[in-house]
């Protein structure tokens, strides 16, 4: 089952669902199935491999609450 993003255009929420096909996926917060498809956006490193922390909050996990490097992407 793919996982979609949408929005729903009777209130705004915006969510993820897994939908099987010929399902009619709805709101979950209004039930309603005027939903807008949304692009799925994710990171791709175009050298196949994680990006490397680099303590400045490049990487874009260093707003982790346990402070620069505590996404796990220590710098070296």
């Amino acid at each position: 089952m793919p996982l979609f993003e949408y929005t729903c255009q009777s209130c705004s929420h915006a969510f993820e669902t897994l939908v099987r096909t010929g399902d009619v996926p709805t709101c979950p917060e209004c039930n309603s199935d005027h939903l807008a498809k949304r692009l799925s956006v994710f990171a791709v490193n175009a050298h196949g491999s994680e990006p490397e922390c680099r303590g400045d909050g490049s990487c874009g996990r260093c707003d982790h609450a346990d402070g620069h490097g505590g996404c796990g992407m220590r710098p070296e």
